[in-house]
């Protein structure tokens, strides 16, 4: 139970680092937002909080005098200046090094912690020295000389389950016994018979007399990561006189109403019904697979009833085919995540590598809230970092090299992202020099990447910055110019089944597009036969089927193009691609896909009907088969391979072009007998 806790302690301690982060940039930009001042102290008092209910000692000290330059801000004590925000990103960087060290994960420096909190002393003048620091928990009242003292009635009565969330209200109590002299008083009215206790929930009030110099927030922000789930009242006594003999603290509720009420509050908590749980992501992808093992299933129960003529097979076929894709979608639905998180990451990122590069720049996201399927977010994060930094080093111009360009200062950097179809557009653009198509043809020969002669599109020469180790930048720095950041993201987005698109102009900027499915996991597809085999073709990218008859095959002379609606549309013959030996069919069937280059027609003997499609890896065998993205178990057992098109189609344009590069060679090349 206490490791439980103490886990879900550290998962809340990362995401509120993450939300203290985020208004730390924040306030970067907006210096006296109070608002924005406000988030970064609650992060860190609940931190602290926790940290000290779970034994987290190191951590709440550490974050207890943070919180104090906080609170000062928050007072208006304070100015927040980049120092002290570089400072405060500093100190938690260090709390996660302290997380992950009390998850067994390397170890946190003391020192580190000590130079810190020196820091913030010289710059505040208030935080004690690092070696008197004392631990959260007191255990008497605090004396402020000179201070008028004001009497506070509190009324606490946890929720029912601030106890199963990880909270230990006598930490509380301990905490507000800190702020001055307390006198405590203990409902347990609402306790009930023995053999009732649920030892996981809290059935017990306080009433509370406080004698301090603290304001009222002081002592409410001691209840500010439970209030949500509390009743709590906090008002200045009646005919308050500082040293006035305490007077009995007034019950809310009679004690007779009180024990009336105690049976309808129980039942009533016990059907509370909860927002949102916290769910391991293994269980997700048991879930997932599970499902994705039920909708094979049923397409075997798909095929069984198809052959046997009994209405009632074919009704219980229908039903579960029914409930399967919904089970489907909503387990799909699950894993959808916003990229928010991820996105609002790269803010630190691009602060830091400004000071490192000593350059100007705004980080604007759009399209945050966007979702995407959780196992594509946690494989995102690399592609992403490579894209931004060479963003930064390479096509963000310096604050004087802009002026000098006629631009502002201050570069942006855009990142966004929004849906098209079973797809995810994120795109990475910045406003700088943007890229020089001389320079990328000049070092694309250099490196024996094409041929001299060749002419290139501007799409296609851009996307020769993604070869392995090909790099323009001039010299090597810590952020970049060794030549692996762009294929590092070509190789991440292959392995998530997607595609880049490169755009710039030069003096006006880059953008990079990178297209993602929404999921790695189950896709809706269309099956498709040639021959004996099998192929499922993302629905995604289908859009319509045409006949092929062999009249059309003689009009276009031996050319493979077909005519689609007055489009002249070429066309691939997966027979011919894969190497299917069958006869040649009387009437065959063009699939028109959309791919990165264009229409392109998939020619097939047949097509069968839409598919939901369990994906299956098909292991290192045939990891260097580009155009087949995956694999899936069709009803009847056999396999059936998942075509990309748009590595299909690339793949045959670039045989072609090599085709043609060697008959241009062999042309040119005399034979040994001296004939051309």
């Amino acid at each position: 139970m206490i490791d439980r806790f103490k886990q879900g302690f550290q998962e809340e301690a990362r995401e509120l680092l993450g939300e203290l982060e985020s208004a730390l940039l924040e306030l970067d930009q907006k210096r006296d937002d109070p608002e924005v001042v406000g988030r970064a102290f609650r992060a860190l008092h609940t931190i602290k909080g926790s940290g000290a209910m779970f034994g987290f000692d190191d951590i709440a000290a550490f974050t207890h005098n943070l919180e104090t330059v906080f609170d000062q801000l928050r007072k208006g004590e304070l100015a927040a200046t980049k120092d002290l925000i570089n400072l405060a990103l500093a100190a938690g960087d260090q709390v996660k090094t302290m997380l992950d060290a009390a998850d067994g994960r390397g170890s946190a420096d003391p020192n580190r912690s000590a130079q810190i909190l020196a820091s913030l002393d010289s710059l505040t003048g208030s935080m004690p020295a690092p070696e008197k620091l004392a631990p959260v928990a007191r255990t008497g009242p605090v004396a402020t000389e000179g201070a008028v003292s004001t009497r506070w009635l509190i009324h606490f009565r946890p929720g029912p389950d601030v106890i199963l969330n990880g909270t230990n209200p006598l930490l509380l109590l301990r905490e507000i016994r800190e702020l001055g002299t307390l006198r405590v008083e203990i409902d347990t009215s609402q306790v009930p018979p023995l053999d009732a206790i649920d030892p996981e929930r809290c059935y017990v009030a306080w009433d509370l007399v406080l004698d301090t110099a603290s304001g009222k927030e002081a002592i409410r922000d001691i209840f500010i990561f439970i209030e949500d789930e509390c009743e709590i009242r906090i008002e200045p006594a009646p005919g308050d006189a500082s040293g006035a003999e305490v007077a009995p603290v007034p019950s809310p509720v009679s004690p007779a109403a009180k024990t009336a009420q105690a049976s309808a509050g129980f039942a009533a908590t016990g059907t509370g019904v909860a927002s949102s749980i916290r769910v391991s992501a293994e269980k997700l992808d048991q879930l997932v697979n599970l499902v994705g093992e039920l909708v094979t299933v049923q397409a075997r129960l798909s095929e069984v009833s198809a052959r046997r003529d009994d209405p009632d097979i074919q009704a219980i076929s229908e039903d579960i085919d029914r409930l399967t894709a919904e089970l489907r979608e909503n387990s799909m639905s699950i894993r959808m995540l916003p990229l928010r998180n991820t996105f609002e990451r790269f803010r630190r990122l691009v602060h830091d590598l400004g000071i490192e590069l000593n350059k100007q720049v705004d980080l604007v996201i759009e399209g945050a809230s966007t979702e995407l399927d959780k196992t594509v977010i946690d494989q995102l994060n690399d592609p992403l970092v490579h894209l931004i930094r060479n963003s930064m080093d390479h096509g963000v111009e310096t604050p004087d090299a802009r002026r000098a360009a006629g631009k502002a200062a201050t570069a942006t950097i855009r990142l966004s992202a929004q849906h098209s179809g079973a797809q995810v557009l994120i795109r990475v653009s910045d406003d700088g020099r943007g890229l020089d198509a001389a320079a990328v043809r000049a070092k694309a020969i250099e490196q024996g990447l094409i041929d001299p002669a060749a002419q290139l599109s501007e799409s296609a020469l851009f996307a020769l910055i993604m070869a392995p180790g090909f790099s323009t930048a001039r010299k090597v720095t810590d952020v970049s110019g060794r030549g692996v950041g762009m294929d590092v993201v070509r190789r991440s987005v292959e392995a998530l089944r997607g595609s880049i698109e490169i755009a710039s102009q030069p003096g006006v900027g880059l953008t990079v597009t990178l297209h993602l499915p929404l999921t790695l996991a189950i896709i809706d597809g269309l099956l498709v036969r040639v021959g004996a085999t099998h192929f499922v073709l993302p629905l995604a990218n289908s859009l319509e089927c045409v006949e092929l008859t062999r009249q059309d095959v003689q009009d276009a002379h031996g050319n493979h193009l077909a005519s689609v609606r007055g489009e002249t549309i070429p066309y691939i013959r997966l027979s011919e691609h894969f190497v299917i030996q069958r006869p040649p069919p009387e009437r065959e069937q063009i699939m028109v896909v959309d791919t990165e280059e264009g229409h392109y027609g998939l020619v097939v003997d047949e097509v069968l009907g839409n598919h939901q499609t369990v994906i299956k890896n098909l292991g290192r065998l045939f990891r260097d088969v580009p155009m087949v993205s995956g694999a899936t178990i069709l009803g009847n057992g056999t396999v059936a391979l998942i075509v990309d098109p748009h590595r299909l189609v690339q793949s045959v344009i670039q045989l072609s072009r090599e085709s043609r590069r060697s008959d241009g060679r062999n042309r040119r090349t005399p034979s040994k007998s001296g004939r051309p």
